[in-house]
């Protein structure tokens, strides 16, 4: 296995990271911006007001977008699979 190949699969394992989690991170990020202008707006300053909506958010994306992060990655997966007599030998 040459140094190119492990940077290869190095970088297609973090861009499938990126891709499946970008997501769920920029619907948590909206929501949080949202309910921050919303908190200083009205002058509530309560933590946990922040986390309910994030957490409903997020878990309505996983349900949203679940499969494909699912396809995905099990596509990659695959391939790794069906790809390791290069690595090995």
């Amino acid at each position: 296995m040459t140094p190119d190949m492990v940077i290869s699969l190095a970088e297609d394992a973090v861009y499938i990271v990126i891709i499946v989690s970008a997501p769920l991170l920029l619907i948590a990020l909206g929501v949080g911006l949202i309910v921050s202008v919303f908190q200083a707006m009205t002058q509530i300053q309560e933590q946990t007001l922040a986390f309910i909506p994030k957490i409903i958010a997020v878990l309505l994306t996983i349900i949203l977008f679940g499969p494909w992060m699912l396809t995905t990655l099990i596509d990659y997966t695959t391939n790794l699979y069906q790809n390791l007599y290069r690595f090995i030998g």
